[in-house]
Formats: structure tokens, C-alpha cells, sequence
């Protein structure tokens, strides 16, 4: 078993990832009925394309001796209705002037990004828009 959630009443879940008892806890949104005050199932699927990007693309970088260390990722999740559902995710990955890499190094870290376990398993109706933005 990967994770175990618990429901906490008022539209509240705790999730625990039990080989690291690491705990995840998610609000409904304001727009549906919820408080916001945690990450909504919705951002953490739109969140986690992301850091699975990210992570690829580390284990790519390492590989390459390249430094990603303080990329950041602004994520925007998009939803519709009828049924209510995530209709897209835009993605803007932000490099840092420590990230040195040439057009080759580019293309096969962005490759790596694209084809992450997560981006393969969004379903082909949400529209995911990436944008990287290097320094060099």
C-alpha cells in the first residue's frame, strides 16, 4: 500500500505516505464549497505534474553534471465545469544563472520533462502548456 487517507470531517482529508509517515492534508476549494485553506486534490494532481517534471529532469541533469538546484515552477490549473474537471495546466519553469547548459543539454532536459510518469498518464483532454525559460 502506497498511502492511507483519512477523512477529517468539513470537507478536509489527511493523507499519510506510509514509508515516510509524511502527512498531506487537502480543503476543498472555495469555489466548491470548500475553505481553501489547504491544496485542493485538483492542485495536488496540477502540483505534482510539476515536481515530476522536475524530478526527471534532475535525474537527467545529474546524469549530464548539470546544476538545476533553485529552478522554480509556477503552475497554473485551470478548471471547467460540466463535468467539473481539470481542463488545463500551464507550467513556466525558471531557471537560475547557475544553470549552464548548451542547446543539446536543452532539448534533452525538456524531453525529459515532457515525458515524465505524470505527463503520460494526464488525460490527452487537458491541455498542458509548458514554458521553460533559461537563463544561458
Amino acid at each position: 500500500m502506497t498511502s492511507q487517507i483519512i477523512y477529517k470531517g468539513n470537507l478536509r482529508t489527511e493523507a499519510t505516505h506510509l514509508q515516510s509517515n509524511t502527512v498531506i492534508e487537502t480543503d476543498a476549494p472555495v469555489d466548491n464549497q470548500g475553505n481553501g485553506e489547504r491544496f485542493s486534490p485538483t492542485d495536488i494532481v496540477s502540483t505534482a505534474l510539476g515536481s515530476c517534471m522536475l524530478t526527471i529532469m534532475g535525474i537527467k541533469a545529474r546524469d549530464m553534471q548539470v546544476n538545476l538546484d533553485g529552478t522554480q515552477i509556477g503552475i497554473t490549473k485551470i478548471m471547467a465545469s460540466d463535468p467539473r474537471r481539470i481542463s488545463g495546466v500551464k507550467l513556466v519553469f525558471d531557471f537560475t544563472d547557475n544553470t549552464v547548459v548548451d542547446e543539446k543539454q536543452k532539448a534533452i532536459l525538456e524531453r525529459a520533462a515532457l515525458t515524465c510518469p505524470v505527463a503520460k498518464s494526464i488525460h490527452p483532454d487537458i491541455e498542458v502548456d509548458v514554458t521553460f525559460n533559461w537563463k544561458s
